[in-house]
């Protein structure tokens, strides 16, 4: 495992950016699946605004817990991983019920 102090600049920007660019990504994939998959579907009236605030929350806590991978390369591999495969599950989601 990598010590803190065995990362680079140029490790720690390749972090921050893996948290910024699919983190984000992630985190409105995220509202998406909850939006169409949580009490109600797309019905009620105030979950747009819900899922409008809960993106923030997500990506800041993306974009933290990204510094718990021991690499970037880790990072961008499992964070577009997971962006794609939320990113699947909206579409087909979306396609299915409507």
């Amino acid at each position: 495992m990598a010590r803190a102090e065995d990362r680079s600049g140029a490790t720690w920007c390749a972090l921050a950016l893996a948290g910024a660019l699919p983190g984000f990504a992630l985190a409105i994939a995220l509202s998406g699946l909850f939006a169409w998959l949580g009490p109600g579907g797309m019905a009620p009236l105030n979950k747009y605004q819900f899922n409008m605030w809960i993106v923030p929350p997500l990506w800041l806590g993306i974009c933290s817990a990204v510094f718990m991978f021991r690499s970037a390369l880790r990072a961008w591999a499992w964070l577009g991983g997971a962006t794609a495969v939320a990113g699947a599950m909206v579409f087909a989601i979306r396609h299915l019920s409507g």
